[in-house]
């Protein structure tokens, strides 16, 4: 039988694939590529305005995944990001101080840098993401679109699109009409010779013969920069200005020979960015525009990459700056993200009080275990994830595989113990990991320690957070049946080896067979006894990390519960002692003061099975709290509004951990209780007599 060929390629593969065969059936890109120095160019640009956010980030991986792609197609390829730090600076950012107003519509380049040690304003925001290049994996080769302006590299578009100035106006024209700004202006911005402004210049007049251009620095051309009113003349070529953005962005692509540049889709709506961008390559500059665009066609541009919803902005100052990124999660793991996520997919991230980062985990290690043969799939799926692991991965591929501990279980271990050496130990003990684990391993495991600390002290909801307690809190509300099974588990767990599967079954097997209660009562008598919560992590693996607590602690249940129930009962024995007093004389009886009460509110003692605390108003400037047994007898809502007789001077005494200053009369007979009160109203603090 034939066997069918399984084609489950990635989409950094497929795009790859499509771009060889486009250059193939192109004589001109053809020789563009052997031309080319880095071949098959991949190309991207960002304004270093400010902090650069992750929304950017996601554009680098997806056009260093492609170069990789085209690379192991066996083609030349480089992925080139350039710093567009030529551009104006139109926007105060959030982080600059007051005084760098005076530089607005100035190029980037040309400005001081906030901080020491680099170049100028732009090479500063710029090596504040690609210093972080390495620890993403992403191999970019890094330029200065300023410098290549400076250089002359764009002197041959500038000569082309000055000379057909009036295609590209009209090209405005067609597309957002006579009134748009490019329908009247000649497409270039030179930088003024006086004040060094390139936001508030224009063009004027492009002598084609001398190649000359006039410009005026116009003191109210844009709202956000003054121009000094210089009028001059002056060579465009050689760092003398730049395009605009629209007409910039067409003419890089022949300039630098652009095989592969895509955008986020907001630059590739109808009419966008690209639109123009492609009209301009394809009449003016006669380039081909870059996958994924053909002709005036744009194709589609990648999806946001948000951060809890939010788009990410560049100059507005909010969200997740690609530099801080590693503060919530780490660079592999959000690469991981990205080259698992089609470039058409939208990716929302919510590293706070969600499961987002657990998710991002289990995830990649199950790639990895796919890619290392550890666990079994078909051969689709094998593909898929082994490619999506080969892509991902930052920095060389191990040779074997790391060592796995789940997310989950490393903040668990990380909350249980103080030292990195104990829950390696730990780890060890419960076959998690090898005996022989070498420090590669030991230093992999470390890091995703550390994350997890760092996760469960900032991100992470409460259900994931809790501290193991030293002894059983008091009052706990446990049955007699939860305390005998807590105690079959710690006599089973001392005695027996157990892994988490094993123990797992064991408390099944004692809830089901030997104590008869259900399981969800014996795990939530568990998470109480350890972390006085009602819930926590996975119970079996928890157990088994902190064996010799959750022993001590499951035998420890059994005595702290007989002395809550000694509370519960506490409040009837005073009554009953009451009743055994012998007969007393008038002057006695006069020492006790009864008053009417009103009961203002009542609530269960938390933690206890039978006992309210009731707010009571005696006619004094507070209430006051009279805890009493009555949960049997009544709902909460039938004692409020209650006028009770009460005996105000009975020195105080504490139940269920809570201070009982009076007390209320009742009546019993049988399994009957009910409260003295009286037939008609009367006002609080009224004396009984």
């Amino acid at each position: 039988m034939e066997k069918t060929e399984v084609n489950v390629e990635h989409w950094a593969d497929r795009i790859a694939d499509e771009v060889i065969e486009r250059v193939k059936k192109s004589e001109f890109l053809q020789k563009i590529v052997k031309e080319n120095p880095y071949g098959y160019m991949v190309y991207d640009e960002k304004t270093p305005s400010g902090k650069i956010h992750i929304g950017s980030g996601r554009g680098w991986v997806i056009h260093d995944v492609i170069a990789k792609a085209l690379r192991k197609k066996g083609v030349k390829s480089r992925f080139v990001l350039s710093s567009d730090d030529i551009d104006p600076f139109d926007k105060m950012n959030s982080e600059l101080p007051k005084e760098y107003e005076k530089y607005l519509g100035m190029p980037f380049m040309n400005m001081p840098s906030p901080v020491k040690g680099y170049d100028n304003f732009g090479a500063y925001y710029f090596a504040q993401v690609t210093d972080k290049f390495k620890e993403f994996g992403i191999d970019a080769v890094l330029e200065s679109t300023g410098e290549q302006y400076n250089k002359g590299a764009f002197n041959k578009t500038i000569k082309i699109a000055l000379d057909n100035a009036d295609k590209i106006q009209k090209t405005y024209t067609d597309l957002y009409g006579d009134e748009a700004m490019g329908s009247n202006r000649l497409p270039f911005n030179p930088i003024c010779e006086k004040c060094g402004k390139i936001g508030t210049t224009v063009t004027t007049e492009w002598d084609a013969k001398r190649e000359m251009i006039k410009y005026k620095c116009l003191p109210d051309f844009v709202t956000w920069a003054k121009g000094c009113g210089y009028e001059g003349e002056r060579s465009p070529y050689n760092g003398g200005g730049k395009f605009p953005w629209k007409v910039e962005w067409a003419a890089k692509w022949p300039t630098k020979g652009v095989i592969v540049e895509t955008a986020g889709k907001d630059h590739f709506t109808h009419g966008g960015s690209r639109t123009i961008a492609c009209r301009i390559a394809t009449d003016v500059f006669k380039y081909p525009p870059p996958y994924p665009s053909e002709g005036y066609k744009t194709g589609p541009g990648y999806e946001f990459f948000t951060v809890g919803g939010k788009k990410m902005s560049t100059s507005k100052g909010h969200g997740m700056g690609f530099a801080d990124s590693t503060d919530y999660a780490p660079a592999q793991m959000l690469r991981f993200l990205l080259v698992k996520s089609r470039p058409n997919a939208v990716i929302d991230f919510q590293p706070y009080e969600s499961n987002d980062l657990i998710l991002l985990y289990e995830r990649y290690d199950y790639a990895e275990r796919v890619y290392f043969d550890a666990q079994e799939v078909d051969e689709k799926e094998k593909l898929k994830q082994s490619r999506i692991y080969e892509l991902s991965h930052t920095g060389e591929l191990p040779k074997k595989m790391p060592p796995q501990v789940p997310f989950t279980h490393a903040a668990t271990l990380a909350q249980i113990f103080r030292s990195d050496e104990e829950v390696i130990a730990n780890l060890k003990e419960t076959g998690h990991l090898p005996e022989d684990l070498d420090k590669e391993g030991e230093a992999y495991v470390i890091d995703r320690l550390n994350f997890a600390r760092k996760w469960i002290s900032e991100f992470a909801s409460e259900q994931y957070k809790f501290t193991l307690q030293d002894k059983v809190a008091k009052g706990l509300d446990l049955s007699e049946k939860q305390v005998d099974a807590l105690h079959l588990a710690a006599e089973r767990m001392d005695k027996g080896r157990f892994n988490e599967e094993t123990l797992f079954n064991e408390f099944y097997k004692i809830c089901k067979e030997e104590v008869e209660i259900s399981p969800k009562e014996f795990f939530s008598a568990a998470y109480k006894v350890l972390l006085n919560k009602d819930r926590g992590p996975k119970l079996a693996p928890f157990a088994l990390a902190a064996k010799k607590k959750a022993i001590e602690l499951f035998r420890s249940a059994k005595a702290e519960r007989m002395n809550t129930s000694d509370d519960e009962t506490n409040v009837k024995k005073v009554n009953k002692e009451v009743n055994k007093m012998d007969q007393i004389d008038f002057d006695t009886w006069k020492k006790l003061k009864l008053k009417i009460g009103k009961i203002i509110s009542a609530e269960k003692v938390p933690k206890t099975e039978k006992l309210y605390k009731l707010q009571v108003d005696i006619g004094e400037k507070k209430p006051v709290q009279i805890v009493t047994s009555l949960v049997d007898y009544y709902k909460e809502t039938e004692l409020v509004g209650k006028r009770i007789v009460v005996l105000t001077n009975l020195k105080p005494s504490k139940f269920g951990g809570e201070v009982s200053e009076a007390m209320l009369l009742c009546a019993e007979k049988g399994n009957t209780c009910v409260l003295l009160t009286t037939d008609k109203d009367m006002d609080a603090g009224s004396i009984v007599t």
